[in-house]
């Protein structure tokens, strides 16, 4: 039998009011009617309907979702063969992974040297350790041990838009062609410089690559710094979400459509009560290459940090990670655009490459069960490791068999 709530939803801000009330009003009460069965009550733990918290309601309003999303990461591993650590390299932000024949197939960012900071020689130093990279690729034949192959995508010449770093480098396997999506610097590397989205295309994983000749996706251009000093915190206006950076790209084969995901950066960027105020955008094609058209609907998430999407359900799932009010859950849209939350999950790995190969529809996280990530050994350098994943369905004790009826 269905019964009816009524309760207090509010939100008390402490540094706005000294104190809440401690019973619901009359208005907020006729406002806040939740219809709830007892089955439902039970499973919640509320058993006095006179007298519920705010976090009562709220979870009253949770949508009916089981345990499917959820998930927990294992410590990640060191890989083997070229990619073990390696003192004086930088090797991070590893791609997704592939698999063409019997080899695997993964792209990442690759420099040399510390990293001095926006402090040092910008001229000739390194102000990140993804300042001054090239992509490279390595091959592998069980994901573990790996053979580095060479140099994919190099920096551009003085003067083009990708001269000083190419890096954080997604792949996109379609129609027997390959494509390269990776960030761009051009010279000097100041604070304010605004980061862009280049493209390579091959019919061959092993190249070569011929890049475009102009940013594929751009920051928005309506923000205005203040003032000449090279702050990013110093703003007459902060623009779009994607305002100062567009970062971390990711191009899906979605609906006869090209969907490119990116996490974007903003003028005068703040911190709130989630972290930093990073959030996603998508910018859609009809074609690899382009044009690509950014969604009316950005930004399409309020959290996250590096980009990682993968198609499941006729919709688009996206891990959501670090930064906002949202950090460390996976979501799905059913669009591509409008996301809402499946599941909350802890330690997941940085700077996720997925493995393409897996079988998406097999459930929703099956893409997780292993893939790449990148850990700072150091503070100057960071090696690319290899995690893995598995479902958890209950919690049991030590010498529990946890059997149901």
């Amino acid at each position: 039998m269905k019964k009816t709530l009524y309760g207090l939803m509010a939100i008390c801000a402490p540094l706005l009011v000294a104190s809440c009330s401690q019973g619901p009003s009359k208005q907020s009460e006729k406002d806040s009617k939740v219809t709830i069965s007892d089955e439902e009550m039970d499973y919640l733990g509320i058993t006095d309907r006179e007298h519920l918290s705010a976090a009562s309601l709220r979870a009253l309003k949770w949508p009916k979702i089981g345990n499917e999303w959820f998930l927990e990461f294992s410590q990640p591993m060191p890989l083997k063969g070229d990619l073990a650590y390696e003192e004086g390299v930088v090797r991070r932000d590893p791609s997704a992974v592939i698999k063409v024949g019997d080899l695997y197939y993964v792209w990442y960012s690759k420099s040399v040297g510390p990293t001095q900071g926006f402090a040092g020689d910008i001229e000739n130093e390194k102000v990140f350790p993804w300042d001054r990279c090239d992509i490279w690729y390595a091959t592998s034949k069980d994901g573990i041990t790996w053979k580095e192959e060479g140099k994919a995508v190099a920096r551009g010449e003085k003067g083009a838009y990708d001269d000083r770093s190419v890096f954080t480098v997604e792949i996109m396997q379609h129609e027997g062609k390959y494509y390269l999506c990776y960030q761009t610097v051009k010279s000097p590397y100041l604070v304010r410089v605004k980061n862009q989205i280049g493209l390579a295309w091959s019919d061959s994983p092993n190249g070569p690559w011929t890049k475009s000749k102009e940013p594929i996706l751009s920051p928005a251009d309506n923000g205005i710094w203040k003032g000449e000093e090279d702050n990013r915190f110093n703003v007459v206006k902060k623009g779009d979400f994607d305002s100062h950076k567009v970062h971390d790209p990711c191009i899906i084969p979605y609906k006869g459509k090209f969907y490119l995901y990116y996490k974007g950066e903003q003028m005068g960027e703040q911190i709130t009560f989630g972290g930093r105020q990073i959030r996603h955008g998508v910018a859609i094609a009809d074609n690899p290459l382009g044009p690509y058209v950014k969604s009316p609907y950005n930004p399409i998430s309020n959290s996250g940090h590096e980009i990682c999407v993968w198609p499941y359900g006729g919709g688009i799932a996206a891990l959501i990670t670090t930064d906002g009010p949202e950090k460390n859950t996976i979501q799905w849209a059913p669009d591509g655009i409008n996301f809402e939350i499946k599941a909350s999950i802890k330690d997941a790995p940085h700077a996720i490459g997925l493995n393409r190969s897996a079988d998406t529809e097999k459930e929703p996280t099956e893409i997780l069960r292993w893939g790449l990530t990148h850990i700072y050994n150091n503070a100057n350098y960071q090696s690319i490791m290899r995690f893995t994943s598995h479902r958890v369905v209950k919690h049991v004790a030590k010498g529990e068999n946890g059997k149901t009826k």
